[in-house]
């Protein structure tokens, strides 16, 4: 056949970096690279050596931009075979070859393309010419490709790849130059070589955006800018100079993926950022929505209002109806785009802070009321509202006195406070600074509540520890909580002190308290900086709710994962005040979203809203694939088996498996490269490999960014094959009308272990292609087959089988079914009943021609409401029947042949009793006949 090859010239856009491969037939069935079939990926094309009839199909080009991902499909292309003639054998021609002088940086990865067409289908070989190839080098694509990577100077020189058949062979050489930075200068010539690349950005809306890539190489490199991989033009807001992008005042539409271009005319580097443009009208948490707050006349009131917003909104201020408008004193007015201040008339206690919230000092109750916060850009308002209400401070006006007690005395102690009467209040007890617990076990404080004061008391034989903690609460409108005291003992003097809280109000020197809960939910995620396996989170904190914020938890979601689960993070606690944090250990290549859950010493609180969903950067995989092992397969292959890595753990685009092996004791490895993602299976054919020859295999992983590891090297061997002996000893044995028992032994020193036999079976009359087929599994060595018509002669023939395939059949056998029983039931039958015996008689059955003879007869017998029968066999026209039991039974006759019973007679219905009856039966073709007396009538 001749060689074939598809051009896809026409589809490269030389300013994208881009990946081909070609579909055959229909998607995403894609063309398997091997000794035969090669693309370039320098041109894109597809050449073909030797075309076979199973190339033969429709083609399509498939060209990926591996930047914005975007994907190009070219017309399909038919290929068919020309019947004008054959092609004969000739000596390869190179139709792929790498340039005359490959330069490359120190340091990158260089790949050398070398391919040729020919008959017998060619093989590659590489050498570098003076010297051995590096160590390091690998051979991908049936070496087709020369990959070295992390290339150095030592690697530098002639390198010659030969292609050869039994027809001729062809040469290509090369010269592979390695430059560093140290001795760029003194290159005349050079690729560009990046000194500095773009960063994502994340700007709000109307700010100034300037990105600025730097280049070196000979000549020196000159910058082009896309946008969505669009070639991108200086307008008003865009400027472009040397490597420098500048968009004023940013919006939404300049929000996308850009690339940078440095090139001269020996290549082209790119270098990639995105930019998103924050643009949203203000929005408040919930948290902030519609609060009232409480506070005691006198203390400080700040009411918050900070609206998520880009840009930044200016916020103002309203009570009631009026606002609170700007003057010339030097008091802070609004927080937005300047620090314009300003006092409140005749209130210089009244600020508007910087970030947007109210601060009143020493509050009055003229302070109280309705205060309205707005926010406002140029995407929108929102508003939030407040209540403040403020309230007297509370007094206590009856306090514990100093008593001195002796040891074994009860004491009871007062307390009373005066609070506003709008309030509830909560008194606590405290011993030397320590809570009282009033419920503790076999403790000695009780408290009482009264109308006008609260005691507590102390009673007889209880013992007081000064470690032990009390509490009391829950009073209510002068209602005066106070402990019970049992039993003061030990010689050193204890405080026993009351205190108390109200919503708004203070507590004595020393005691601290407040309504406590979990904290909020934290503000909005942000995800600033992304790696292949970091995300750097920041975030707002949300309420404490009165009770210090002490750790927060980063928590990811994916779509591998079942729900939110916590992340790894740097630092490993995330202390509350902390604003930031960095995801760790998460895996390339993958979409997720995050959340930040804060704690407190009373629990964790709500989550936060969760992040935008991000996808980490591309990796080298490093997950090989699992359970590598042999399966079974035809004759001289080698089929390699192995649980596909999952999407989660493939770390980027274009993941490939690479297949190694190499039979057991040799040293050189074999690869093959096994382009589809969901591939759990490889199959090596190769004629010369025996059945069930040891191969060392390992599996290995790779993608765009390069190869991963290989899994553990497994022996398995080629496919034993198919059977490869007939069955022999193979024995039919009719049984019945419709039955044959089929017997046979196998060989079973023979190559191709049967997993089975299949019997195939056909009518005289027919043809072997029209024989009916029936299986067994494992080692049965006979089978019955059923179902069969009478009368009939039958050719049989058994082969084994397994999943390779199916071994020869044995030689045929054969045996015809039985004639039909006798279709005329036994006639004129008597019987004489002396008690519970029944003598029967009838007339013998004469079968037709066609029907099997008459070996002997069966009487039937039951019981009458019972299905189970029992069976006399006579070979006799006569039969006693002994009925065991009282009652009526049913007796019927058949004849016995070797095609089985025949047709029976008419049911006899016979009672069970101690007298003698004689009967007889007849019938012609239209009536039954019942003859009989007792004998004493």
């Amino acid at each position: 056949m001749k060689p074939w090859r598809i051009s896809s010239k026409e589809l490269k856009e030389k300013y994208q970096k881009i990946i081909y491969s070609w579909v055959f037939n229909e998607f995403p069935s894609f063309v398997a690279e091997d000794s035969r079939r090669f693309i370039s990926q320098e041109t894109g094309n597809l050449y073909i050596s030797k075309v076979q009839t199973s190339d033969v199909g429709s083609y399509i080009c498939l060209v990926k931009n591996t930047v914005t991902n975007a994907r190009v499909l070219s017309p399909p292309t038919p290929l068919t075979l020309r019947n004008d003639g054959v092609m004969g054998e000739y000596e390869p021609k190179i139709e792929v070859h790498f340039p005359y002088t490959v330069t490359a940086a120190r340091g990158t990865t260089v790949k050398m393309e070398c391919f040729a067409l020919g008959n017998p289908v060619p093989t590659i070989s590489w050498r570098k010419v003076n010297g051995h190839n590096p160590s390091k080098a690998r051979l991908r694509k049936s070496q087709a490709v020369l990959e070295i990577p992390n290339v150095q100077l030592e690697d530098s020189g002639t390198y010659e790849c030969k292609a050869e058949n039994s027809r001729g062979r062809n040469v290509f050489r090369g010269q592979l130059q390695v430059y560093t930075s140290t001795i760029f200068p003194m290159v005349s010539t050079a690729y560009p070589h990046w000194m500095e690349k773009l960063n994502d950005t994340q700007l709000d809306s109307g700010d100034q955006l300037r990105w600025e890539c730097k280049a070196t190489g000979k000549p020196r490199p000159t910058y082009r800018w896309l946008k969505n991989g669009i070639p991108l033009w200086p307008q008003s807001r865009i400027e472009m100079i040397n490597g420098v992008l500048m968009i004023h005042s940013v919006n939404v539409s300049d929000a996308g993926m850009y690339q940078c271009l440095a090139e001269n005319k020996y290549g082209t580097i790119y270098a990639n950022a995105e930019l998103k443009i924050l643009a949203s009208a203000p929005t408040f948490p919930l948290n902030q929505m519609r609060k009232t707050i409480i506070v005691t006349k006198g203390q400080e009131v700040v009411i918050e209002c900070k609206p998520q917003a880009s840009p930044k909104p200016t916020i103002t201020w309203k009570k009631g109806d009026k606002a609170l408008r700007e003057n010339k004193r030097s008091l802070p007015l609004s927080a937005g785009h300047t620090d314009a201040v300003m006092p409140v008339p005749e209130q210089p206690r009244i600020t508007i802070l910087p970030h947007g919230s109210l601060r009143i000092l020493n509050a009055s109750k003229s302070d109280e009321g309705r205060y309205l916060c707005q926010g406002v850009n140029v995407f929108g308002s929102a508003e939030i509202i407040a209540s403040v209400s403020v309230k007297e401070p509370t007094r206590i006006e009856l306090t514990p006195k100093k008593i001195e007690l002796t040891v074994g005395e009860s004491i009871v102690l007062s307390c009373k406070a005066l609070h506003d009467s709008t309030m509830d209040v909560t008194f606590f007890w405290t011993l030397n600074g320590q809570p009282i617990d009033f419920e503790k076990e076999g403790g000695h404080f009780e408290s009482i509540k009264a109308e006008e004061k609260q005691d507590i008391s102390t009673a007889n034989e209880m013992g007081l520890q000064k470690a032990k903690s009390c509490k009391v609460s829950n009073g209510r409108h002068h209602l005066i909580p106070g402990i019970v005291c049992s039993s003061v003992k030990g010689t050193d003097s204890s405080k026993v002190k009351p205190a108390f809280i109200q919503t708004v109000d203070g507590l004595p020197e020393g005691i601290q308290a407040a309504f406590l809960s979990p904290p909020g939910p934290p503000g909005v995620v942000i995800v600033e900086e992304i790696t292949d396996t970091t995300a750097t989170l920041s975030w707002s904190p949300g309420a404490d709710n009165h009770s210090p914020i002490s750790l927060y938890n980063l928590q990811a979601r994916s779509p591998f994962s079942l729900g939110w689960q916590t992340v790894k993070t740097v630092p490993d606690l995330i202390s509350g005040d902390m604003e930031s944090a960095m995801a760790v250990e998460l895996n390339p290549w993958v979409e997720y979203e995050f959340r930040v859950v804060a704690t407190n010493k009373i629990g964790t609180g709500d989550p936060s809203a969760p992040s935008r969903v991000i996808r980490t950067n591309e990796a080298v995989p490093k997950t090989p694939p699992a359970n590598v092992s042999g399966r079974s397969g035809r004759r001289h292959e080698l089929v390699i088996a192995w649980e596909p890595v999952s999407e989660e753990f493939q770390s980027g685009e274009g993941f490939g498996y690479i297949v190694a092996f190499r039979p057991n004791g040799t040293r050189g490895w074999k690869e093959k490269m096994v382009t589809s993602s969901d591939a759990s299976k490889f199959i090596y054919r190769d004629e010369s490999v025996p059945p069930l020859t040891p191969f060392e295999v390992k599996v290995g992983v790779y993608n765009n960014k390069g190869d991963g590891p290989f899994s553990p090297i497994v022996v398995i061997c080629s496919a034993e094959g198919e059977p490869t002996a007939a069955p022999i000893d193979v024995k039919a044995t009719s049984l019945s009308v419709s039955e044959i028992l089929v017997a046979w032994k196998h060989i079973k020193e023979s190559p191709g272990r049967p997993q089975g036999f299949e019997v195939g079976y056909w009518k005289d009359m027919q043809q072997e292609e029209a024989a009916e087929k029936v299986k067994t599994e494992g080692n049965e060595s006979s089978i019955l087959l059923t179902g069969l018509e009478g009368n009939t002669l039958y050719h049989l023939t058994v082969r084994a089988y397994n999943a390779a395939g199916y071994g020869p059949p044995s030689t045929a056998v054969h045996a015809a079914t039985k004639k039909s029983p006798p279709s005329q039931a036994p006639g004129n039958i008597m019987w004489i009943q002396d008690g519970s015996h029944v003598s029967l008689g009838w007339e013998p059955v004469r079968p037709l021609a066609n029907e099997s003879d008459v070996m002997g007869y069966k009487v039937l017998f039951r019981q009458e409401g019972q299905s189970n029968s029992q069976v006399i066999e006579t070979q006799k026209t006569s039969a006693v029947v002994l009925l065991p039991d009282v009652g009526v039974y049913i007796i019927e006759v058949c004849a016995v042949s070797e095609g089985g019973d025949g047709t029976a007679s008419p049911q006899i219905r016979v009672p069970s009793f101690s007298g003698k009856i004689t009967q007889h039966l007849s019938w012609s073709d239209d009536q039954i006949v019942v003859h009989g007396l007792p004998d004493d009538q």
